[in-house]
């Protein structure tokens, strides 16, 4: 079926559409309906189905044969390790952990917070939580240990798991200091945590509370998995908030099972038995959907990695990961492309690898610029996937779907709207009910309800804010706080967050549109462009750039070219009059670049330092950077 008619009927059809997609899913109880749309807008799917989601990741592949195919590779660069897990291993392991669980007071509906590096410990937590109907939250290892407790408050976890220390590039994380600072912040306060001793940091326990995680496992007996509403919770996942106050995105059994054993096969177009490779983290939801969740449940070999793009130990190891490991399917961050592009333009390292089966790559996390996706397809001769998604939706909104029918690619879009998702573009700031903009005008990116299955069904004990979140600005629609146009062949462009459109002069532009230009000098490895105040135009962009590795040339010309690059494609319109040459960029621990805090040290305006930022100094470089070049100075 083409993709023009799979999209047709799962919009026309979509009870029938997605029925049909659930008997890839084994049910205890099928459902009394595919649609419960009773109490708009809180719609949910499979209602009165019942199942458990581990069982479906683990048990059945055991039951069905599987047992001895290779579920998990965990490969450490960080540490020199790599360990295998089949099916039948990690059943085993997740049984028996999720014994220590129940040993612990764990019942179903009973919160568990994992605070992990990336270890197999991780993917053991996650599943054998939904192996009892716990509902975990992974919060990142590593987090501050405020932003730790005001996620340990809203979740209330009877029982945290955590490890003595996390590994970023060669520096050592102890864990165990933050999590004992948050736990005495917190006013909720757990019954038991469980520590995972690494040999290279051990943690102080604390007696009473803490358990040594190896002990426990090795005493625990092995527990079956517990039968679960589909619209029961499997897990809370926290997002930023504008009030300071995190957002615990919630995501339920059965619905997620099903939109996620569809995208495996649909838009990734992965085999069940073959080799699939997310470079994310588990405390993204990334990490849950496309590391343990989805391809466990389609049945692939999921590789967890414990390391860095570039760094560990150099630009080549992702293609040492591919190679060893025979990955079919890649998905990663485009900054990470582009780390690996800065330090290896030519991509020698890429040609020192054999990957000849290797077949397709994924990019999602932020915009994938057109000069580096274009840089990618050079270098790796296959087709290089920009697809769009959230937190909040779980699985992709917008993607080439190469399971469907491969479509062809415009540098820029996401390709079109994945089955099972009705996006528009309306006005930004309407006046009255907001009116659909026509093909190729920017507006507010915008979801008609009801989500498909795997997106958010609410908030964690907040459905209003839930409704005021996400509901309100567009009656009937999800707003997506995301920017962007449709063309008139339906392919999706995301040009920046809402926020990100900045008027100058009462034009209004995209900063995604000047980033793609500024990309495009051939001395430039990534930048970042935001909308700065302005006494006379209201705002103006301001360029940050990283030249790749090896460039000499004077930082004055190529900023000066920089800048006659941007009046020659959009024109004097965009009043683009100063980018800076930067060491690197400000980042989240899953590679998206803070613009709005580099936009307030800009303004001199306050700021939060972000609880996701990858390292704290690098704003002080920025500061820096932006006072020489005479923006005001916060003191």
């Amino acid at each position: 079926m083409s993709y023009q008619e799979t999209y047709r009927r799962s919009r026309e059809q979509p009870e029938a559409f997605w029925a049909e997609a659930a008997e890839a899913i084994d049910w205890e109880t099928r459902w009394d309906r595919v649609l419960d749309d009773s109490r708009p807008p809180f719609y949910r799917w499979f209602a009165g189905a019942r199942l458990n989601t581990c069982w479906n990741a683990l048990d059945r592949h055991v039951e069905a044969g599987n047992g001895a195919r290779i579920a998990l590779i965990w490969d450490s660069p960080v540490t020199g390790s790599i360990e295998r897990f089949s099916y039948r291993e990690l059943r085993d392991r997740v049984a028996r952990f999720a014994g220590v669980l129940a040993g612990l007071g764990v019942r179903q509906g009973d919160r568990v917070l994992i605070y992990l590096p990336m270890v197999p410990e991780a993917a053991v937590a996650m599943l054998a939580c939904a192996r009892i109907g716990a509902v975990h939250s992974v919060v990142f290892g590593g987090f501050a240990a405020h932003e730790l407790a005001t996620r340990i408050d809203d979740a209330r976890p009877r029982v945290i798991l955590s490890a003595s220390c996390g590994i970023e590039t060669s520096r050592i994380i102890p864990y165990k200091p933050l999590l004992d600072a948050a736990i005495a912040e917190a006013r909720s306060k757990p019954l038991a945590c469980v520590i995972l001793q690494r040999p290279m940091c051990r943690a102080e326990l604390v007696a009473g509370r803490d358990h040594d995680w190896q002990e426990m496992e090795a005493a625990a007996h092995p527990v079956d998995c517990v039968s679960v509403a589909a619209t029961d919770p499997l897990y809370i996942l926290y997002t930023s908030g504008t009030t300071g106050i995190p957002k615990g995105v919630v995501r339920d059994n059965g619905g997620h099972a099903v939109a996620l054993a569809w995208s495996m096969r649909n838009i990734y177009g992965i085999a069940p038995d073959e080799v699939f490779w997310t470079a994310s983290d588990i405390g993204w939801v990334v990490g849950h959907s496309y590391i343990v969740y989805g391809p466990l449940i389609h049945g692939c070999t999921s590789v967890m990695y414990e390391g860095k793009p570039v760094g560990t130990p150099d630009a080549g190891a992702f293609w040492r990961v591919i190679d060893e490991h025979d990955v079919r399917v890649f998905f990663t961050a485009p900054t990470a492309f582009r780390a690996i592009k800065r330090e290896d333009p030519d991509g020698k390292l890429i040609r020192a690898r054999d990957l000849s089966r290797f077949r397709a790559l994924f990019l999602a996390g932020e915009r994938a610029d057109p000069p580096t996706v274009a840089w990618a397809e050079e270098q790796l001769r296959v087709p290089v996937i920009d697809h769009w998604w959230q937190t909040e939706t779980g699985w992709p909104i917008g993607a080439n779907c190469l399971g469907i029918e491969q479509l062809p690619v415009k540098h820029g879009s996401c390709t079109r709207a994945v089955p099972g998702w009705d996006v528009r573009v309306l006005e930004s700031e309407p006046v009255g009910e907001a009116q659909e903009m026509k093909p190729g005008e920017i507006g507010a990116l915008a979801i008609k309800l009801p989500l498909p299955p795997g997106a958010l069904p609410t908030l964690w004990q907040a459905d209003e804010r839930f409704v005021e979140s996400y509901l309100s600005a567009y009656p009937g629609y999800y707003q997506t706080a995301d920017a962007g146009f449709i063309d008139a062949d339906g392919y999706i462009h995301v040009m920046t967050r809402t926020d990100d459109i900045i008027n100058v002069a009462a034009h209004r532009l995209s900063t995604g549109e000047i980033e793609e230009v500024v990309a495009a000098h051939p001395d430039v490895a990534e930048c970042a462009v935001m909308g700065v105040a302005d006494p006379l135009k209201g705002q103006v962009p301001l360029g940050l750039v990283v030249l790749k590795a090896g460039v000499e040339r004077p930082v004055g010309a190529i900023e000066d070219e920089v800048v006659a690059l941007v009046r020659d494609r959009i024109g004097p319109v965009a009043s683009f009059k100063t980018a800076l040459i930067v060491e690197r960029l400000p980042k989240t621990r899953s590679g998206k670049i803070l613009r709005g805090t580099m936009r307030s040290i800009a303004d001199g305006a306050d700021y939060r330092m972000p609880a996701t930022i990858d390292d704290p100094a690098i704003l002080g470089e920025i500061g820096e950077a932006l006072g020489r070049a005479g923006y005001p100075q916060k003191n």
